[in-house]
């Protein structure tokens, strides 16, 4: 398990900047302007942006939401969640899930959920470790 590191919640433009690095990993389609505009939108709707720093660093980053669905109640929706590749297996990830989970049982959400890419296979095996279980597909279209 890695040193205990610390999980804040971004504040203004300069800490989402700052998270970007780290994200463009996850996803490398954002420029480092559209990825600050479209937290900036999302958080008016409701999106929380959080990072682990770690040795000065920003090492993880996680994208989440709480909301009401129908099928469970209250729940955390995690929309992104990645480790910086030079840092993985060094139990930062687990300590994001675990802050992650924390929260959710904090704001009273009956479940706690996300969705990984399929092509994602380690993440899964990660998720798996964490306590996490598949339970849906998720489909889309684009338009």
């Amino acid at each position: 398990m890695a040193e205990e590191s610390v999980i804040r919640l971004v504040g203004g433009r300069d800490a989402i900047a700052r998270c970007y690095p780290v994200m463009r990993q996850l996803r490398p389609a954002l420029s480092g302007e559209e990825f600050v505009a479209r937290v900036e939108l999302q958080q008016a709707e409701g999106y929380h942006l959080a990072y682990l720093e770690h040795e000065d660093e920003v090492a993880a980053v996680a994208g989440f939401r709480i909301m009401h669905v129908l099928w469970s109640g209250k729940t955390m929706y995690v929309d992104d969640l990645v480790t910086d590749e030079a840092k993985r297996s060094r139990g930062l990830g687990e300590q994001m899930i675990a802050w992650l989970v924390e929260r959710a049982r904090s704001e009273g959400c009956a479940t706690f959920s996300l969705d990984s890419g399929t092509h994602r296979q380690a993440a899964h095996a990660f998720y798996f470790r964490q306590g996490l279980r598949i339970s849906d597909f998720h489909f889309h279209m684009p338009l």
